[in-house]
């Protein structure tokens, strides 16, 4: 009888080990001779596999309901201008030098490009987390900052997508050029990068669809806004013009500008530094809540 406990034992014991196998090539004999434990990294410093399989994962999720992400932000950024012209129209004069339409026009695109470039971040997050099938992402052998870049080439992608759609619609109805096209284009990026990571930070703290809504409701909003999107910051009393210089989407709503009209309120190159600081920081928050599974693992 001890005899054959031991034995028992012995098997549990050998089909309990934490180990697999890794067999390359043609999966000869001398490749499977290779152990790694259980959750060891096999594919070098980045595992490209798993952050193009995720990075297009994300793409796909709104690619699939097209007229939603891509065509409605069109309808709506076309809904503003409409409104603003016939409500306004050309008795409010030039701003920067420009026609008051054509000022706004590089405001309502940034605005709506951050907006869907968080939009897209946070809520693939927690509709993982509500279905319950966030492990799917988790169980890979993806690493912090893999998971993060995975996230938000998402979020860049669906935002630089609506900016490319809305720049073109605006070039054809107001016959606008953009004055400085990288400017433009660099902006477009980092300000969905940056929403991009807010909204992964969102969607982290975030249980359920109501506290996403609060947070776009109560920062997401007011930060567009409340950031010069449809005035110049330079009419406003000296104390809320130091405030906006505190929000980070006024240096992209201006650099925007810029790169369409070729004016703005302050310096794009400080622009530049100010939101790419605010990116990298609320980046590095992602990255270890990410690391150490903060609202993510039960």
């Amino acid at each position: 009888m001890a005899t054959a406990l031991n034995t028992i034992a012995q098997g549990q014991e050998k089909h309990s080990l934490p180990f697999y196998t890794i067999q390359r090539g043609t999966g000869m004999a001398d490749d499977a001779a290779q152990n790694f434990p259980m959750g060891a990294r096999r594919f070098g410093r980045v595992n490209w596999l798993g952050l193009g399989a995720l990075a297009n994962r994300e793409v796909q999720r709104f690619l699939v309901v097209w007229t939603q992400t891509l065509a409605a932000p069109l309808v709506t950024a076309g809904l503003f201008l409409a409104v603003f012209s016939l409500a306004i129209g050309p008795a409010r004069g030039e701003v920067l030098g420009v026609p008051f339409i054509v000022f706004l026009a590089p405001g309502i695109l940034m605005m709506t490009v951050i907006q869907n470039s968080f939009a897209n971040t946070s809520s693939s997050i927690v509709i993982s987390k509500v279905q319950g099938n966030i492990v799917d992402t988790l169980m890979p052998p993806l690493s912090p900052t893999e998971l993060l870049l995975g996230y938000l080439a998402g979020g860049v992608a669906r935002g630089l997508m609506v900016g490319a759609v809305i720049t073109l619609a605006l070039w054809l109805l107001l016959g606008q050029p953009v004055t400085h096209p990288v400017w433009l284009l660099l902006f477009l990026t980092l300000g969905a990068a940056f929403l991009g990571v807010l909204g992964i930070a969102a969607g982290i703290i975030s249980n359920k669809f109501d506290q996403i809504a609060a947070i776009t409701n109560f920062i997401v909003v007011p930060l567009s806004f409340l950031s010069g999107t449809f005035y110049s910051i330079a009419t406003l009393p000296p104390t809320l013009e130091v405030m906006s210089r505190f929000n980070p989407v006024f240096y992209l709503i201006d650099g925007a500008r810029y790169g369409m009209i070729g004016a703005s309120d302050a310096s794009p190159l400080l622009g530049l530094c100010v939101v790419a600081g605010a990116t990298t920081a609320i980046g590095a928050v992602c990255w270890h809540w990410l690391r150490t599974g903060y609202r993510l693992k039960p």
